[in-house]
């Protein structure tokens, strides 16, 4: 079998990487070309282009760069016709990948999306999109598969593919990785995303917090395929704040607490069962186009699974020095906060892990899917 994946994000990299591993377990001479980074290509794929290249975030920087887009999606349509898969899948990145799903179902090939767009934060009218030109839907999210049900749209549900990925990592873990620094009362984990433009953002105000603890160290989480010169000129006037790169799960196996990005990383730090701050500030103008259109409750996927605050939320100008401060003081030393949150982490975790292993259960239905 041939499949072109599609994952524009250091998430759908990780996820893809899972799938394509198990897609060769299930057929040992499959063929892969995608669009993804490091992990899916050291799975096996053959990379045609990194995420790091097509990470564009919001409605302002989307615009700015359309004329790179669009070129990269009439590429995008070029390779797929020249390789001729038997499936194209497509992970998440949703303003990519459904331009070229509903393009693939008028070339006549058969498309599979794994991660399904947010169409329930935001434009539910895509629904009637993906019914037209998606043939298989597969969701990691529990209320998803109840969503699509609403629009008579069978989908598959298969848990997440981080909680098998955090148990493998658990199971086989090095307390030695991140070592304890000077004056350490513990570690506390920076997760400040992907993207130049949201560390930008979000960094800073996050270090100015490492002032207000000194006794804990703070420990950045570079992310993969950004130099280490970026980060250098924040990170240089704090005495207790460290990086790594390459090591995100190491830190957050020995972190005591965490101030996350809104993303998967949330989901990841309580698979890890830490206290968490979820932090986001975006671009303004994007961020006030966004709050007339989303019509969710929370940001954090922690809290959207569980309906219910589990973890504090600072968004936009609540994102800042004193408020996170108080927010972290309250998770590294309030012992019924902390005992509150890991009570409703233990219950994410039984929500997201009862179907069993999400990447090969993903793997053999997107194959009986080509197959038949």
């Amino acid at each position: 079998m041939k499949y072109y994946i599609i994952a524009g994000e250091a998430s759908g990299d990780l996820h893809g990487s899972n799938l394509i591993t198990a897609l060769h377990k299930i057929d040992p001479m499959v063929d892969i070309r995608a669009w993804g980074g490091d992990k899916m290509q050291a799975a096996g794929a053959t990379l045609v282009r990194h995420y790091k290249d097509l990470a564009f975030m919001g409605f302002v920087e989307v615009l700015k760069n359309l004329y790179t887009i669009l070129q990269n999606i009439s590429f995008c349509k070029k390779d797929i016709l020249k390789y001729k898969p038997d499936a194209l899948v497509l992970i998440d990145y949703p303003g990519f990948n459904l331009r070229i799903a509903e393009w693939a179902k008028s070339q006549g090939l058969k498309v599979v999306y794994y991660i399904s767009p947010q169409v329930w934060a935001w434009k539910e009218s895509r629904v009637k999109q993906i019914k037209d030109s998606v043939d298989k839907m597969i969701v990691i999210l529990p209320f998803e598969k109840e969503f699509y049900q609403k629009w008579n749209y069978p989908v598959s549900y298969v848990g997440h593919p981080l909680v098998e990925e955090v148990d493998a990592f658990i199971d086989h873990a090095d307390d030695s990785e991140i070592p304890l620094y000077q004056n350490n009362k513990g570690t506390i984990a920076l997760l400040p995303g992907s993207r130049k433009q949201e560390i930008l953002k979000k960094l800073p105000i996050m270090l100015q917090v490492s002032s207000h603890f000194p006794e804990y160290s703070f420990v950045v989480a570079k992310a993969p395929g950004i130099e280490d010169d970026f980060y250098t000129t924040m990170l240089s006037s704090y005495k207790n704040v460290y990086a790594i790169t390459g090591k995100t799960y190491s830190l957050l196996y020995k972190a005591k607490a965490a101030l996350v990005t809104s993303g998967t990383a949330t989901l990841e730090t309580a698979l890890f069962f830490v206290p968490q701050v979820i932090c986001y500030k975006g671009n303004s103008i994007s961020y006030q186009i966004a709050k007339r259109l989303v019509k969710i409750k929370y940001i954090g996927l922690v809290n959207l699974i569980m309906d219910k605050e589990v973890v504090k939320e600072l968004i936009q100008h609540d994102f800042n020095v004193a408020n996170v401060a108080r927010e972290l003081d309250l998770i590294l030393h309030n012992e019924n906060k902390k005992a509150s949150i890991q009570d409703d982490y233990r219950k994410l975790k039984r929500l997201l892990g009862e179907t069993g292993h999400a990447s090969t259960q993903a793997a053999k239905i997107i194959y009986d899917e080509v197959k038949r």
